[in-house]
C-alpha cells in the first residue's frame, strides 16, 4: 500500500484545527474538565507535557514511556476545551485573530501527545499500546464531537464567514476561514439539538468500530503466518530468503520450521517464486480469507460501518456516505468516480484477459492439468515475463540494494530537483533501532527539517506504507517538520545486503514525495499545512517522485551490483524499463476491484447493507465488469484498512485520481528539460510548498498551465502509445 493518512495525521488535522472533515468521533464528555487533573509532580515528570529541547521539537525516545502517554492526553483534553471554552465564550466580537487565530493555537500538548503516540501505535505496536488506543477512542471522539458542535464556537465562525468579503484577509487567512467553516458544518454544527444527539452516538460507535477493526487486522495478520514443516516446499526462494524465514519461525516459536509472513494485500509477493502449488494455495488463502472468521472476524464491524456512515450522511442531508465524503475532494461525486473507473474497465479487462491467455499458454505447455487461479497468476506472471524479457527478478535485484537505493538513488534526486541534501542524525534518539534520523538542508544550506527513516518489517509494525509527522510545519506556531517514512522492507539476515525489488525502489521514491510535502511546507497555518489537502490530490506528489526511479541518470547512479559495484548492465536495464507496464492489466484491474468495492460499500443505503459480504463482494465487482475469478480485488472487505478503517473511506480512488495529475505533471517536466533545479523548484514553489492554503486545481494550474488530461496516465500504464 502506498498510502499517507494515519491515525496520528486525522487527530492532527482535528487538533490543531479544533475540526476535522475525518475525524470520527463519540460520546459526549464533559466538556469543561478540570484543567488541573493531572498533578504537579506527573507533569514534570512527563517528557510530553513540554515541548522537546531537540531540534526542531523532535521526541525524545530516551525518555518517554507507555506510562506518559494517557496523562498527557487527559491534561491535553482539559487545556484544549479550556481554550476553545474561553474562544466560545468570549464576549468581544468574534475576530479572526480572537476566533480563527486562537483555535489555530489551541491543543498544542494533545497535537504533540497524539503524534507520538499514532505513530508508534503504527510502527510498534504493543498489548499495552493496543489497550491504551481503545481507552483513548471514546475519549478523543467526544472531545472532538464537544469542540465540532459547540454552538457558540460555531456562531463566531459564522459570523466572521458571513462577513469573509469585508475582513481584507490576505489569500491563506481566507482559505483557513472557508474551510474551518466547511468543516463545522460537515460535522454538523448546523443541525438541531436532537439530530447532534444523534450525530454523537454513532461517532461513538464509530470510532469503537474502527479502532477494533484495526486491531483484529493487525493481530490477524500475525496469526495467519504461514509455518511450513519441510524446507523442500519452499523450492523457488533464495536462500537468504529460506535463511529469513527459518529465523522468523525461530522467532515465533517454530525452532527447525519456516514462516512466511503475510503482507497487506491479497496477492502476496512470495507467490512469484514457490514452486509448490499447494503451498502457493495455503499463503493465497490466508491472506484472502482473513479476518472473515474466528476470534478477529471483522465482518460484522464492517456491515455495522457501512450502516452507521449511511445513517450519518442521511442525518447531514447526503443521499449516501459517499457523496457527502466526496463533496470537498476534487472529484465531487460519486457518479464522477464511477465514470472514472468504468470508462477504463474494458480496455484493462482485455487486457488482462490476454495476460490471461499468455499465462495460460505456460501452464499448459508445461503438461499442467489446471486452469489459472489467483494464486497462480504471479509465479506464472514471472515465468511470461522472463520468456519475453529475459528478465529474472532475482538477478535484478543484485542491483538494488537498499542503502544504495537510497541514498544514490532517491536522495541524489531530490537534491537534483530542489539542491537539497540530507545528513545523518546519529545523535537524535530514535524509537526502534532500524530506525536512521536526518536533517535536510535546502539549497542554500539552511536546515528546513528532520527526516525520520524507518524501512523494515518488523513484529507489531502494521503492513504497508506510509509517511507521517511528529511535528507540522507552522508559521504561526514557529515550527519546522518532522517527519516519517514508513515500509515493511524485508530485512536481509545479519552481515548481508539487504536486496530489494523494483516495486520497493518505487515506493520509497513514492514516500519521500509524501514526506517532501510535508518537509517543503511553508504555510502560515498549521492546519492548512503540508499533506493537509483532499485525498484524491495528496497522493499526487507522492506518485510524481515514482517515475523518477527509472530515469536513465537517476537509474545509472544507484543501479549497481551489491558486490562488484559494476553499473547493471544496459541490456539489463532495457528490459527493466521495458518490462514496467508488464502485468498492468492486472496490477490495474485488482486496485480498481478494490476502489469499486469502496465505492459500492459507500452508496449504499442503511437499510439495504447486506448480510453476505463475499455475496455482495462478487455481485459488486460483476456489475462493473470487473469480475474475473484470477483478479481478486486488492484488498477484500474484511481486510480493506483504507476504506473500512475510516481514513479512505469512498476514497480508495484517490490513488488512480492522483496518478492522473502525476503522471501529465511528469511528462510535462519531461518535456522541459528533466531532472534539473528549474523544474524542481516551479514544481515545489506551485505544488509542494502551499498545503492546503489554495483549492489543489489552482495549484495543479499554477504549476502546468492547464487542468491535466488522462492521456499519459494510459501511456504510463501502457495502455495507450502516444498522445493523440
Amino acid at each position: 500500500m502506498k498510502k499517507t493518512v494515519t491515525a496520528a495525521a486525522v487527530f492532527t488535522a482535528l487538533f490543531m484545527a479544533g475540526c476535522s472533515q475525518e475525524a470520527q468521533t463519540q460520546a459526549e464528555a464533559s466538556a469543561q474538565a478540570p484543567t488541573d487533573q493531572v498533578s504537579a509532580a506527573q507533569q514534570q515528570d512527563n517528557p510530553l507535557m513540554t515541548e522537546s529541547s531537540l531540534t526542531y521539537g523532535a521526541p525524545d525516545f530516551r525518555v518517554i514511556d507507555d506510562a506518559h502517554f494517557m496523562p498527557a492526553f487527559e491534561q491535553g483534553m482539559a487545556e484544549q476545551a479550556a481554550e476553545i471554552d474561553a474562544i466560545a465564550k468570549n464576549t468581544a466580537p468574534a475576530t479572526f485573530e480572537n476566533t480563527l487565530v486562537a483555535m489555530e493555537k489551541s491543543g498544542a500538548l494533545l497535537t504533540r501527545a497524539s503524534r507520538v503516540f499514532f505513530n508508534l501505535v503504527g510502527t510498534d505496536s504493543t498489548p499495552e499500546r493496543r489497550e491504551l488506543q481503545k481507552q483513548l477512542a471514546p475519549k478523543l471522539a467526544a472531545h472532538a464531537d464537544n469542540i465540532n458542535l459547540n454552538s457558540a464556537l460555531f456562531e463566531r465562525v459564522e459570523a466572521l464567514y458571513n462577513q469573509r468579503d469585508t475582513l481584507n484577509l490576505d489569500a491563506e487567512s481566507l482559505r483557513l476561514l472557508e474551510q474551518t467553516y466547511t468543516r463545522f458544518v460537515r460535522a454538523g454544527a448546523m443541525l438541531n439539538e436532537s439530530d447532534k444527539a444523534k450525530i454523537r452516538k454513532i461517532n461513538e460507535e464509530h470510532s469503537t468500530l474502527t479502532t477494533q477493526f484495526s486491531q483484529n487486522l493487525l493481530a490477524e495478520s500475525s496469526n495467519i503466518a504461514v509455518v511450513v514443516e519441510d524446507e523442500a516446499e519452499l523450492a523457488g526462494l533464495s536462500e537468504s530468503q529460506i535463511k529469513t524465514a527459518a529465523e522468523a519461525a525461530s522467532a515465533a516459536g517454530h525452532e527447525g520450521k519456516y514462516l512466511i509472513s503475510i503482507t497487506n494485500t491479497t496477492r502476496q509477493p512470495v507467490l512469484a517464486s514457490l514452486e509448490n502449488r499447494a503451498l502457493r494455495q495455503r499463503v493465497w488463502e490466508a491472506s484472502a480469507y482473513r479476518a472473515q472468521s474466528g476470534e478477529f472476524d471483522n465482518t460484522e464491524i464492517i456491515k455495522r460501518l457501512a450502516e452507521l456512515r449511511a445513517q450519518k450522511a442521511a442525518l447531514l442531508g447526503y443521499e449516501n456516505w459517499a457523496s457527502y465524503s466526496l463533496e470537498p475532494q476534487m472529484a465531487g461525486t460519486p457518479e464522477a468516480v464511477f465514470d472514472m473507473l468504468g470508462s477504463m474497465v474494458p480496455a484493462v479487462v482485455e487486457n488482462v484477459k490476454k495476460e490471461a491467455a499468455d499465462i495460460q499458454q505456460i501452464i499448459d505447455s508445461q503438461g499442467n492439468d489446471f486452469t489459472v487461479q489467483p494464486w497462480d497468476w504471479a509465479y506464472y506472471a514471472e515465468k511470461v515475463r522472463q520468456a519475453r524479457y529475459d528478465l529474472d527478478e532475482n538477478e535484478v535485484k543484485q542491483y538494488f540494494e537498499f542503502n544504495r537505493v537510497l541514498k544514490d538513488g532517491v536522495f541524489f534526486t531530490m537534491n537534483r530537483l530542489f539542491g537539497i541534501r540530507f545528513e545523518p542524525r546519529p545523535d537524535l534518539p530514535v524509537y526502534h533501532p532500524d530506525v536512521e534520523a536526518y536533517e535536510l538542508f535546502d539549497v542554500d544550506g539552511k536546515s528546513l527539517a528532520i527526516f525520520y527513516a524507518d524501512y523494515f518489517a518488523r513484529k507489531g509494525k502494521r503492513g504497508g506504507a506510509w509517511m507521517s509527522s511528529f511535528v507540522g510545519q507552522s508559521k504561526l506556531l514557529e515550527q519546522k517538520p518532522v517527519v516519517v517514512n514508513v515500509m515493511n522492507i524485508q530485512k536481509a539476515p545479519e552481515g548481508e545486503p539487504t536486496l530489494v525489488s523494483y516495486d520497493n525502489v518505487t515506493t520509497m521514491f513514492h514516500e519521500l514525495g509524501h514526506g517532501l510535502h510535508g518537509m517543503f511546507s511553508d504555510v502560515t497555518y498549521p492546519s492548512l499545512a503540508g499533506t493537509s489537502v483532499s485525498r484524491d490530490f495528496v497522493e499526487f506528489p507522492s506518485t510524481f517522485q515514482e517515475d523518477w526511479a527509472a530515469y536513465p541518470e537517476v537509474i545509472a547512479n544507484y543501479a549497481k551490483h551489491y558486490q562488484t559495484g559494476e553499473p547493471i548492465p544496459a541490456e539489463l536495464l532495457e528490459k527493466v524499463i521495458r518490462s514496467r507496464t508488464f502485468n498492468m492489466g492486472y496490477d490495474t484491474l485488482e486496485y480498481m476491484a478494490a476502489a469499486l468495492l469502496d465505492m459500492e460499500w459507500h452508496t449504499l443505503s442503511a437499510d439495504s447493507v447486506p448480510e453476505d459480504i463475499t455475496a455482495f463482494e462478487d455481485e459488486a465487482l460483476a456489475k462493473h465488469g470487473a469480475a474475473l475469478s484470477y483478479v481478486p480485488p486488492r484488498y477484500k472487505s474484511a481486510f480493506f484498512a483504507h476504506s473500512m478503517g475510516g481514513g479512505y473511506s469512498a476514497g480508495y480512488y484517490a490513488y488512480m485520481w492522483s496518478e492522473i495529475l502525476a503522471a501529465d505533471a511528469f511528462a510535462f517536466v519531461q518535456d522541459n528539460g528533466g531532472l534539473t533545479l528549474e523544474n524542481g523548484m516551479k514544481y515545489r514553489k506551485h505544488i509542494l510548498s502551499v498545503g492546503n492554503s489554495r483549492p489543489p486545481m489552482e495549484s495543479y494550474k499554477a504549476f502546468r498551465g492547464r487542468e491535466p488530461s488522462t492521456d499519459a496516465l494510459l501511456i504510463r500504464r501502457g495502455l495507450k502509445q502516444k498522445i493523440d
